[in-house]
Formats: C-alpha cells, structure tokens, sequence
C-alpha cells in the first residue's frame, strides 16, 4: 500500500516555507442595481479609507471594478480574502449590495511580467477612485 505525503512533508522536501507571505494582485469585479453615482463614489472613497492597500477604484452606476495589493501566503488565501472583502465592508462603506461578478489573483512576478510585456491592465495610475 502506497502512503500519500502531506502537503506539509512536500513543502519541507522542497525548501518551501509554508508561513512564507507573498504579494498578490487583486481585480475584483462587483455589479448590481444601478444606484447614485455619488453614492458609489462615497461608498468606494470609504472602502479605500478602511482598506488602505487599495490601489485604485473605477466605477458606474452598476458596477464597480477594484484593484489592490494582498498579501497572502498562496492563491487561496489571498483569493478567500478578496472575496469577502466587497460583503466584510459593505455596511460599514455604505456599498451598494452588488455581487461580486469576477476576480483575478495573479502573483507580483505575473502582474510586472504582464506589464513589461505589455499585456493586463496598465499599472494603477493614478491612484483613487474613478469613473469607468
């Protein structure tokens, strides 16, 4: 009978530290009912303010788009972060209660080779909150 290795026994087989953080860039997409532009505006200016690693914010009456900086030690975490994030701070932000309709994980390594290639999005400039 063949033994299966915990994920624990191959990361320490391959020098891989398990507690290890690593920066991860996150493009979450939201869209609902259409609701005030002022009022998503407010509400993502506050979500910003409660969330000081978010790079950049565009926006319409009915969907949102919101880009920033996670650190994580993998993908899934940094996904499941992400992913409550738009639910953690919509009453305290006053979002709208929109669902969250996409998401893009990449590593720091992905983002600056994408970029340097001329490919994803352009790098977050300038910073804030914006119309689409």
């Amino acid at each position: 009978m063949r033994r299966l290795a915990s994920v624990g026994e191959d990361q320490r087989r391959e020098g891989v530290r398990r507690d290890a953080s690593r920066l991860w860039h996150i493009t979450l997409s939201v869209a609902g009912e259409a609701a005030p532009l002022t009022d998503v505006r407010r509400g993502l200016e506050r979500l910003a303010h409660d969330h000081p690693f978010l790079l950049t914010s565009r926006y319409a009456r009915d969907h949102a788009e919101v880009r920033y900086w996670e650190e994580a030690r993998d993908l899934h975490d940094a996904a499941a972060v992400a992913l409550r994030l738009w639910g953690e701070h919509r009453h305290t932000a006053r979002l709208p209660p929109w669902e969250i309709v996409g998401l893009e994980v990449i590593g720091r390594e992905t983002y600056h080779q994408r970029i340097a290639e001329g490919y994803g999005p352009p790098p977050a400039v300038p910073v804030g909150v914006h119309p689409f």
